[in-house]
């Protein structure tokens, strides 16, 4: 694939989590290769550390570094050897904005996890959100904004072979046992859960097994998997992200939920965008239709993760959240 060609394809993705357009056109225009992708977004993500160094409040200071720890994350959607430091840097750059702009705000790491809890201390419920296969906490800040909006608290995290744990830890398909851990950390008796994209499996997977999950919603989340008709690309990121193909394959195997949709009691939402065609994936509709109580949201024109469609979506699964966990109307 050609780096125009790349840069097309995660076009939306890019824009969806928050990026500036014109920015990202800049940037990507001036690649040579996919190869120059990942110093390319890492010296923007500088650059923006640069502009938080130099502005003249905190607020400015904090608005550049979620800025650059956008661009360090988004660094590590094409091969580059240096992505761990990118992720790290995604980190660092997130938590001092947090610190700056919420002080409030709290760390929360254990066994497999880390994140940022945010919103008032009598929030009257809290909401784990949960990346994907190759996403990450910084990826979802405007869904994290959305929710925060509404009056709950967040736990935005990082799992076993995600972001800030992508270097150190595989990916695990019984995620369930990490939000568990996740929630006893939190001190709460029940949460709700969102997760986007490969997230939606490990979402669905948990509302089924963990009975402290009372709403749940899902984004471009996979039904089921199919690892011989997956594309290469994607084959070798679950690779990468599980040590390696023999491992992708059995993990592949393995993202099932035709047995376990049915026990998601807890009220659900699936929303899917009827662009986002990838060979081996079946989407959500499954899910939706087996649950005792789900929603299918299908977004004609939504491509993978529905950057290009959020106001056909997030306002509807912020809302959906919010009146599960609060009664808060819809």
């Amino acid at each position: 694939m050609s780096v125009t060609e790349f840069a097309a394809a995660q076009w939306t993705r890019a824009t969806g989590a928050g990026v500036d357009p014109h920015e990202y056109r800049r940037v990507t225009d001036g690649l040579a290769s996919v190869a120059d992708w990942g110093p390319a977004f890492t010296r923007t993500g500088h650059a923006h550390l640069q502009r938080a160094e130099e502005a003249d409040s905190p607020v400015s200071a904090g608005e550049h570094l979620l800025m650059a720890a956008r661009w360090f994350h988004l660094a590590t959607l094409a091969p580059y050897p240096e992505a761990a430091r990118a992720a790290a840097a995604a980190d660092r750059a997130l938590s001092r904005a947090i610190t700056l702009l919420e002080p409030s705000g709290r760390r929360v790491g254990g066994e497999e996890f880390t994140g940022w809890l945010r919103g008032p201390a009598d929030a009257p419920a809290t909401v784990v959100v949960v990346p994907g296969l190759d996403s990450a906490k910084e990826e979802f800040l405007d869904l994290t904004a959305a929710l925060l909006a509404r009056g709950l608290a967040v736990f935005a995290m990082d799992g076993p072979g995600q972001g800030a744990l992508a270097a150190t830890t595989p990916l695990r398909p019984d995620y369930e046992q990490v939000v568990g851990r996740v929630i006893d950390a939190l001190g709460v008796a029940r949460v709700g859960l969102v997760g986007l994209s490969l997230g939606g499996y490990f979402a669905a997977r948990t509302a089924a097994l963990e009975p402290r999950v009372a709403a749940v919603a899902t984004v471009s989340g996979p039904f089921r998997l199919d690892w011989d008709e997956l594309p290469p690309p994607v084959r070798d990121i679950m690779a990468g992200r599980t040590g390696g193909p023999g491992a992708a394959s059995e993990f592949a195997r393995q993202v099932d939920l035709t047995d376990l949709a049915p026990r998601v009691t807890a009220p659900l939402l699936v929303v899917d965008g009827e662009q986002d065609v990838i060979p081996g994936v079946t989407n959500g509709e499954p899910l939706a239709r087996l649950a005792p109580h789900g929603t299918y949201l299908s977004v004609p024109h939504g491509d993978h993760l529905l950057g290009n469609a959020r106001p056909d979506w997030l306002p509807h699964l912020g809302d959906h959240i919010a009146h599960a966990l609060i009664g808060v109307p819809e």
